[in-house]
């Protein structure tokens, strides 16, 4: 099970359940994919809801690799998503959440934030 406050998201695969995070390696993957793209114009592009898929299919593998699966964008494009490309877009924006949202304090605690 997914622990949000660890920064992990599940999504569930061909019928199987997996585990995401975006750890420091994960992260590193990502910005290694994104190349003159950074990190926070992902993130902004997430906040104002103008991602495109290809930013989702980056977080999602980035959080399965995070998660300790071995496969690649390319696997992911052959897979069947629970929820579809919808659950994908919410898994991603959780994923960004998890790594980047700001520390809750004691009058936050338990408030769901979103991107």
């Amino acid at each position: 099970m997914a622990n949000p406050y660890a920064g992990e998201v599940s999504l569930t695969l061909d019928g199987r359940r997996h585990v995401l995070k975006l750890t420091l390696g994960a992260l590193a993957e990502l910005e290694a994919q994104l190349g003159d793209d950074t990190l926070i114009a992902l993130i902004t592009r997430f906040e104002s809801g103008k991602f495109a898929s290809r930013d989702v299919l980056a977080l999602v593998v980035a959080g399965l690799r995070g998660g300790g699966w071995s496969g690649d964008a390319r696997d992911l494009m052959q897979v069947e998503i629970a929820g579809g490309p919808l659950e994908a877009a919410r898994v991603a924006a959780q994923l960004l959440i998890g790594a980047f949202g700001a520390p809750e304090d004691e009058g936050t605690r338990g408030e769901k934030r979103t991107v």
